[in-house]
């Protein structure tokens, strides 16, 4: 047995040798072949390629397969890269958007604000709203226009559209308003066009309702309330808001202003008008002239 497998292992040495000076032989002559610049050796060579590369598609199917593979792949990547930059791109338009609503918002406030019809003789300081102090006890905002601008307790404050409230409270830079839908608010108004007076009171609600209202069959829902200016509270004319009448039957007050969104109020100068101390000398005939005392209102 031992002698059979060093046989066979002696067979075997030989026959590798000689396969290998084959094939090298082989590959030797497919080069020289394929170097001659002949015309027969040409034609051979077409011959050759005509039939053996056709025959080869499906070796080559796998390195097509991964040439292609790696250009999806490299293509995939490309796709992932610009996928990333366009979310980065919507984020900027995004804040962008944002920005431009903001500013939308604000100008058409500011064209409000300036759209208002006031009286001649009235003057105003435009603030902006710093902070809302709302609570179901409390309503008011805080402007960042105080004393160094003017501002005199008990001034009334608008926005674009209507009243939204007085002043209550100055401080150097800062002033407190005191909205209409606060529980202390409590405004003279005039109902029209009934002419009818009646009063404002707040009720922290968005609604405050109507108070010592003398006929209350002739106000309709929709009729215009402003202010009557009795008292020297507020000047005469501000706009309110429109009769409601709520699920009670009770008369109140849907607001013109929008509360929602108070960004810029318009605090109105009101310095009084002049007012008659002494009633008795205008009538007397040989008396000295009226005395006029100019007191802020």
């Amino acid at each position: 047995m031992a002698r059979d497998g060093s046989q066979g292992e002696d067979y075997v040495g030989p026959l590798k040798r000689l396969m290998l000076t084959i094939l090298v032989l082989c590959l030797l002559a497919i080069f020289l072949v394929w170097r001659i610049d002949s015309p027969r050796v040409e034609r051979f060579r077409a011959q050759v390629a005509d039939k053996v590369v056709p025959s080869f598609d499906w070796a080559m199917a796998p390195v097509t397969g991964t040439i292609n593979l790696i250009r999806d792949l490299r293509s995939y990547q490309r796709i992932a890269q610009q996928n990333q930059e366009l979310r980065r791109e919507l984020q900027q338009m995004k804040a962008w958007k944002e920005a431009a609503l903001q500013l939308e918002q604000e100008n058409a406030r500011l064209l409000d604000l300036n759209n208002v019809r006031l009286d001649p003789k009235l003057t105003y300081v435009t603030g902006v709203v710093l902070a809302d102090s709302g609570s179901p006890f409390r309503q008011s905002v805080l402007l960042n226009i105080g004393a160094r601008d003017g501002i005199v307790d008990g001034w009334a404050a608008m926005d674009g559209i209507g009243l939204v409230g007085r002043i209550s409270g100055v401080g150097a830079n800062t002033s407190r308003v005191i909205l209409l839908t606060d529980a202390t608010s409590h405004i003279p108004a005039t109902i029209q066009p009934s002419g009818q007076t009646a009063l404002v009171s707040g009720d922290n609600s968005m609604a405050p309702p109507i108070d010592f209202l003398e006929n209350p069959d002739q106000v309709r829902p929709g009729d215009r309330v402003v202010s009557s200016g009795d008292g020297g509270v507020f000047p005469s004319g501000l706009l309110i808001g429109q009769i409601a009448r709520d699920p009670g039957g009770r008369l109140r007050v849907r607001l013109a202003a929008d509360y929602e969104r108070l960004e810029f109020l318009r605090v109105l100068r009101d310095h009084g008008h002049q007012a008659i101390t002494e009633p008795g000398e205008l009538i007397s005939p040989d008396g000295p002239a009226p005395t006029l005392e100019s007191t802020d209102g």
